[in-house]
């Protein structure tokens, strides 16, 4: 597993290699369940903003999260932004008609160094399953709170930390074992991507541990949402207004 040091390229690599069978090993090891948050995530924004929305889904991948932005009414432009290109050519390809219409923009860039993105740009930013993958967590969220509008939601949907003894220890010989095992049939043999994703989730805070980083960075009325018992968890937070 990558040191902090090669963690970047490492995830860089390794996503680009997975791209294609993402969206596949993503329905069967939650289930379909996936769906679902990431449904009630846009939902969450939508609830937390106001009128017309620029969008950012940071981390965007295969651009799940994405898609269902384009969906939304509410949104006017839509920015999504990853640092692996195969990554983001299956998102190109299932964004092609608000590309077309220059409401999407897709762009190559790393979570903790967003040069591209205006300060108070922003009406809301998303990251799903991506935020334990960045190399310098501090960095990523103070990037986050730069470039969103004051008043601007920051929506993060990621693994969590279960509370009950019991539950934790079926969850993670689920995820610890059964989960690569999905991975390597899916791929069709060994890929230690799939050891890495269960893996980053040791040393990823747990969600009280998530909320006082979203705190400390400065966003207020944080709060978090649970699924699952825990395993995973929607996370938000306001930027506050000047």
């Amino acid at each position: 597993m990558p040191s902090t040091d090669t963690k970047a390229s490492f995830v860089k690599e390794n996503f680009n290699q997975i791209a294609r069978k993402y969206d596949l090993f993503n329905d069967l090891n939650s289930f379909f369940l996936h769906r679902i948050w990431k449904n009630h995530l846009v939902k969450e924004v939508e609830k937390e903003t106001k009128g017309q929305l620029a969008v950012l889904d940071l981390c965007c991948g295969t651009g799940d999260i994405s898609l269902r932005f384009h969906k939304s009414k509410r949104v006017d432009s839509l920015l999504c932004i990853d640092f692996s290109s195969e990554m983001l050519e299956i998102a190109k390809s299932r964004l092609k008609e608000p590309i077309s219409s220059g409401r999407a923009v897709l762009k190559i860039e790393d979570a903790t160094n967003l040069k591209s993105v205006p300060n108070n740009s922003l009406d809301a930013v998303s990251i799903g399953f991506g935020l334990r993958n960045v190399d310098n967590l501090p960095k990523a969220l103070s990037e986050i709170y730069r470039i969103l509008k004051p008043g601007g939601v920051f929506a993060n949907l990621d693994v969590g930390k279960v509370k009950s003894p019991i539950i934790s220890n079926l969850a993670n010989f689920y995820f610890f074992k059964i989960v690569p095992l999905l991975g390597y049939l899916i791929w069709g043999g060994k890929n230690e991507m799939f050891d890495y994703l269960p893996v980053s989730s040791l040393n990823y805070p747990d969600q009280e541990s998530l909320k006082a980083h979203l705190e400390q960075t400065g966003f207020l009325d944080v709060r978090y949402r649970n699924f699952v018992f825990g395993n995973v968890a929607l996370h938000l937070g306001k930027k506050p207004l000047r």
